[in-house]
This record gives C-alpha cells, structure tokens and sequence, in this order.
C-alpha cells in the first residue's frame, strides 16, 4: 500500500524524526516499508521558464531556437514543437534532468548545427498526461526558476508499505498513524464532522433493508441532495495519486480519499437511478447477468451478495458498482452507501470474478464495523464542501445485532517470562491505549503488585487479537523486538531423567502378559463428560459436540468400548489402554503452557459373568512412571 508521508502528518506531529528513523521503526514493528519514493527527485533540475526568443533554425524547417529565461540565466535550445512561441512560460529541463518518459538525460547536444543546452517539455514527457502534441504552455505569472515539483505540490515522500493479511487495521493512513503514535508515544489526531446528526433505520427520501444479515451485518447511507459532479481539486488530486489512485470525478474522489483515510470502502449511487428510492441486500441470483463499472458481464450465483434496489440489482456488495446505477456528470443525488460485508463472503466473490478492487481487499480482510456512519458522514461533509451538496437527514444506519466487543485478560508477569525482557506496566498501559485498546485496571491496584491481571478490551479494527499472546506480541512489536536480550550460553541440566517411554512399554507388556488387550480410544469427547472428571480444555474449531474437548481422563473411552462390545453380546472384556489425558489448573484461566495440564494415565478394563462378576475399571495417572 502507497502511503503519504505528508497525508500522515494530519494526523501525528513527526517534527523532528527523521525519515529513516520512521521507515526503520515501521518496519521493525511489522508494517515492512518495501520502498521510498521521493517525488521530489522526479522532476530534479525541471524547472519553469520564461520564452524570451524564437527564430526559425537555419538549417530545419521544423525546428526552431529559443532563449529561455529560467531566473539566472538565459540559455539557448532547439525545439522541435509546432506551438513554441516567444513570450510563453514553460517547463524546461536543463542539463542533468531525467526526462521522466524515457528514463533518458538530457546533455549538451548539437542539433543541424546548433548548440541545445536544455529540452522545453511536453505534459506527455513529464508523465503528467498524454499530450505530446506541442509543449506544455503554463499560465503567465510563475516565476522563472520555480522547481516543478514546487509548482505542483509534489513535495512529498511516498513509501510503499507491506501489509499482511492479519492487519486488515492498517490498510489505512490512519491505521499508519496510530501505530506510529503508538511507537513514538504521540497523540494521534482523528478527523472530524462538523456535527452530530439524527441516525435512524428510516427515512424519508430512500429505503434500506437487509435481507442476508449474515452476510452484511450493518449497512449505513447518507443521502446527499443536489451535487454537482465536477472535476477535483488539485489537493484531492494529489493525495489520490500519491497513493497510486487516479481522479474520476470529484464524488468518487471524496469516496476514495476516506477509503485510504479510514480504511472503510463507501460507494455513492445516483439516487434518481435506484428505483423506488430503494436498497435491499440479498442473495440468492442464479445465473443472472450483472455488468459491473468494468463494463465487464458477469454472471451472477446464488452466493453472491447483491445491492439491489426495487426491482434489480446495482452493484456486488462489498467488490464493484453497476453500470445501472454510477455516478456521471448528470448526478444531481447521490445515495452514500458505508457498509460492513462479511469477509469469507466477499473473499469468494472476488475471486469467483476475478475483481481485487480496493474495496474488496479491505473487506475481504475485515473492515471496522463500528465505523460505517462516521465514515458516512466524513465523506457526507466533504462532498457538500466540493460538490455543494446537502446532507438530508437522517442518517440511515440499519444494524440488526450489534457485534460485542472482545475482552482477553492479560497477566503482567507473563509478559516478561514469554519476552525475556520486562516492560514497564505504566508503559504497556500506555502503548495499548495509543493502539486503541482499553484498558482496565483493578481498583485495588497499588502500582507495584507483578502478578496484576489486566483486562483489555479489543477494538473492533483488531480482528486479529483473539488471546493472551496476541497482546504480548503487540507490546513486544511497539516496544521493540530489538530489546530481546542475546543469550550467549546455555545451561543444560545433567540431572537423571526418568525415561517414561521404557516405563509405558514395560507396562504395556506387563498387561498383555496377563491375558490384556490394547484398546486405543478417541482423545476428543464432549465438553459433558470431559467436565464430570476435572475442567476439560475445549478446542476453537470443533467438529462437533461431540469431539469438543480434550478427554480428561480414559475411563470414559472404555466405556463406551465395553458398551459397543456388549451390544454384539461380547461380554467377557479384558482391556487396558495407555494414553494422554488433558486438564486446565482452573477455569479462569487462558490457555497456556503454564495453565494446560497433561498427563499419561493407564485404564484397565475387566468385564464378565464368570463368577458372578460383571465389570471393573480402574484408571493410574502419570505418578506410576515417576
């Protein structure tokens, strides 16, 4: 992702850090800084200048030999284009620039017989547009000698920063920022609106309704009352393009510019082409056809989310708009849609059509859902301020069942033992807080108690921080990796082990010689039985209740053996197994190598009616092989 290095600075004061101070510590925080484009070295020794003579070249009927003033001098150069006239004001290489188009430089050369010290250009050979027509004739009242880069505003550094795909949070100059604040322990400035404004699920002018709520949990609109579609201003211009964006028109503009501000896509519709004034969010199209702003076909499946509005669909939720319904210069209401789209949905999406736009590479990887009306209205605002546009209230916002924050405690003297070095607690607080976590102190606490318990509360823009040692990471990334002590030695203890393996395989021969049968069993059980011998440790991605959790004991496997073999009248049982057993110390904690018990047990089966005997089980745990 392309960041500006002045867009940045919005929103945290970096006066004072020097560039390779930054990038450095990016990258060493995990956001890799993959390169670093100074526009300014684009257009070095390009300057504006001032035409002060032309004469036909005596021995080129199309070439002619100009004077220019460039503001400390005057020097001579052939030109070769039709619309070169003295008093004009231009852009001229001297001697040493690098022609942007061509990667060429420009030398001393003699041209027929004349010396040419210099090169008047073209928008097409300064890569600024595709004109190579005649030269680039600027407006008079520059001064000769202005830098073109200065001239332009194209005073800025760019850096090309990797994200990867746990870190959807940064995908966003303000996802930059606060890690940046975070590093350097500055305030972090967020963009504002003007005012609050009435949110409801109704409205006057539009309807929204959701109909697949699984797939797009919140949708959130604004409507936007006589626009006016025009070309963008320079400053908007810029920061797209600094970011690898093209201008369209100043609406998408807006909506591209709080994309790569805040990280939340949004979409604008011609509200005049949305039949009934309607958005419904379904699925369910089977092979209907859908043309895209690509003006690409598209076929449509019953997965596929779809922005419909009363009678047919007008854009894929969460990837491409339609052509049915875009934006054009004949927009006068526009329809601002901010959404949150479910990312295993969109994922598939994109690639089933083979689209990665910018918006579909955010959803795709989580966006904030508790963003999507603030982002409205910064996109609202700003659309009246350029289009002259008016918000008419209120703001649609229709979020069905809100999404709960994530709570994971966090044990301060865990922190050093998994790092190897400590960190402050009042700088842990501090570091969490300036990445937008919550933290919450015990009211008891003196300031000086290690075995303190923190409870963080997780923002919604962290999908990615699900336990204990996904906060550890965090404060170890911002700390600083390079803060991880070097160990020179290695102590290794020479103290006799116990060796279990040569215990199990005397046990496991010492059964089957008294007339046993091995049995091996499933390690996975239900959380009910698991919890009627000690507290079970259950797994995140089960198959089913019934292979939740790790068995905390073997007995139960053996009965369910006896049970299957008394069922096809089998009654005379004599079984053992040997094989692991797992427990949590208690069931406040997280699990963790310090937390999770395991141990080896043997269970023993006998069952039968000789003797009047029906059955017997019996379970030894580790201490037998100790």
């Amino acid at each position: 992702m392309k960041v500006s290095l002045n867009w940045l600075k919005k929103y945290i004061n970096l006066e004072g850090i020097e560039l390779e101070k930054i990038t450095s510590s990016l990258t060493i925080s995990g956001l890799e800084i993959e390169g670093i484009e100074e526009q300014a070295k684009k257009y070095e020794n390009i300057i504006i200048a001032n035409v002060v003579k032309k004469e036909k070249h005596p021995s080129a009927d199309k070439l002619s030999v100009c004077v220019v003033n460039t503001g400390s001098e005057e020097i001579q150069v052939v030109c070769g284009a039709p619309n070169v006239e003295a008093g004009q004001t231009v852009v001229f290489a001297k001697i040493g620039a690098v022609i942007p188009a061509g990667n060429f430089q420009i030398g001393e050369v003699k041209l027929r017989g004349v010396q040419s010290k210099g090169m008047i250009c073209s928008k097409k050979e300064l890569e600024i547009g595709e004109d190579h027509s005649g030269i680039w004739v600027l407006p008079d009242g520059i001064a000769p000698g202005t830098g073109l880069s200065e001239y332009l505003g194209l005073i800025d550094t760019i850096l090309e920063v990797g994200i990867t795909p746990n870190r959807p949070d940064a995908l966003s100059h303000i996802g930059i920022a606060r890690d940046l604040a975070a590093i350097f322990n500055l305030e972090l400035k967020l963009p504002a609106i003007s005012r609050m404004y009435e949110v409801s699920s109704e409205h006057n002018e539009a309807k929204v309704e959701i109909i697949d709520a699984i797939n797009c949990p919140r949708y959130s609109a604004v409507i936007i009352k006589n626009c006016k579609v025009k070309e963008s201003p320079a400053y908007l211009r810029q920061s797209l393009e600094a970011a690898g964006m093209r201008s369209i028109n100043n609406i998408v503009d807006i909506t591209n510019f709080v994309l790569l501000e805040l990280g939340q896509p949004l979409h604008a519709f011609d509200l005049d082409k949305l039949q009934n004034s309607s958005i419904i969010v379904k699925s369910g199209f089977n092979q209907t056809e859908f043309i895209t702003l690509d003006s690409q076909k598209r076929i449509l499946t019953p997965e596929t989310l779809m922005i419909c509005d009363g009678e047919k669909p007008v854009a894929v939720g969460g990837v491409m708009g339609g052509e049915n319904s875009e934006v054009t210069s004949e927009t006068k209401n526009i329809l601002l849609e901010s959404a949150y789209f479910n990312p295993v949905n969109i994922r598939k999406t994109a690639k089933n059509f083979g689209i990665s736009s910018e918006a579909s590479y955010r959803f795709e990887r989580g966006t904030n859902i508790e963003n999507t009306v603030f982002s409205a209205i910064r996109a609202a605002e700003m659309i009246c301020e350029l289009a002259g546009g008016e918000i008419v209230g209120p703001v649609i916002d229709i979020y069905p069942v809100k999404y709960d924050q994530r709570r994971v405690n966090l044990r301060f003297n865990r922190i050093s033992h998994i790092l190897g070095y400590e960190i402050p607690l009042k700088q842990c607080v501090t570091i969490l807080r300036n990445l937008g976590f919550g933290v919450n102190l015990p009211g008891n606490f003196k300031g000086d108690d290690n075995n303190i318990e923190l409870e963080i509360d997780v923002p919604l823009f962290r999908p990615d921080v699900e336990r204990e040692i996904d906060l550890i990471e965090e404060l170890a990334r911002i700390y600083g990796y390079d803060k991880i002590p070097e160990i020179y030695n290695v102590q290794v203890s020479l103290d006799k082990k116990i060796d279990t393996e040569k215990s199990e395989v005397f046990f496991r021969n010492s059964l089957k010689g008294l007339g046993l049968n091995e049995i091996m069993t499933n390690s996975l059980t239900s959380y009910e039985v698991a919890s009627l011998v000690n507290i079970p440790v259950t797994l995140m991605n089960a198959q089913g209740p019934e292979m939740s959790t790790l068995r905390t004991s073997l007995i139960p496997g053996a009965l369910s053996t006896a049970l299957i073999n008394f069922n096809v009248r089998e009654k005379d049982l004599r079984l053992f197994e040997i094989g692991k057993i797992f427990s949590k110390k208690d069931s406040k904690s997280n699990i963790s190598f310090d937390t999770l018990i395991e141990e080896t047990a043997v269970s023993v089966m006998l069952a039968g009616n000789r003797n009047n005997k029906t059955w017997y089980s019996d379970e030894v745990k580790q201490d037998i092989f100790d």
